[in-house]
């Protein structure tokens, strides 16, 4: 019998880093955690195991849209860095698309994607910016920018 192939781990071979890994957050609780300087977690974050975001800008919109289009309020989006992040003891590892909370992970363009995920809470020492998110009214997200 030949020996099995063995298959690489999910990680990136010379590729580079992103630049930013980036989360959305209901704006709310992100207001309530920088406001106590304490770490913040989503509120899927005891279901799914991690805190999701996306290294990948081009997908940030559709991210949105499939996972959060039926949420009410405003959100914000973190930009953070793999050193800023592991400088406030979260690991991260880029895997596989994954569900959050109840909501499939499944976004068309995303299957070859390896998303960042962050093993703890994001800490504000942690945020290098905070970039605006605009919503329609039907509660679609239509641009991520420059914010605070």
């Amino acid at each position: 019998m030949p020996a099995r192939k063995r298959l690489p781990p999910l990680v990136r071979y010379n590729a580079p880093m992103p630049d930013y890994i980036y989360h959305l957050a209901p704006s709310g609780l992100w207001a309530d955690a920088l406001a106590r300087r304490e770490t913040y977690y989503p509120e899927t974050y005891e279901d799914d195991g991690f805190t999701h975001g996306t290294s990948d800008t081009a997908l940030l919109l559709d991210v949105a849209n499939h996972f959060y289009r039926k949420s009410k309020g405003d959100w914000i989006c973190l930009a953070m860095t793999e050193e800023s992040l592991s400088q406030t003891g979260v690991e991260v590892r880029f895997e596989p698309p994954a569900a959050v909370g109840d909501v499939d992970g499944k976004i068309e363009g995303s299957e070859a994607v390896l998303f960042p995920h962050l093993y703890g809470g994001i800490h504000p020492d942690a945020v290098v910016e905070t970039l605006d998110v605009l919503r329609g009214p039907l509660g679609q997200f239509m641009s991520i920018g420059p914010g605070r």
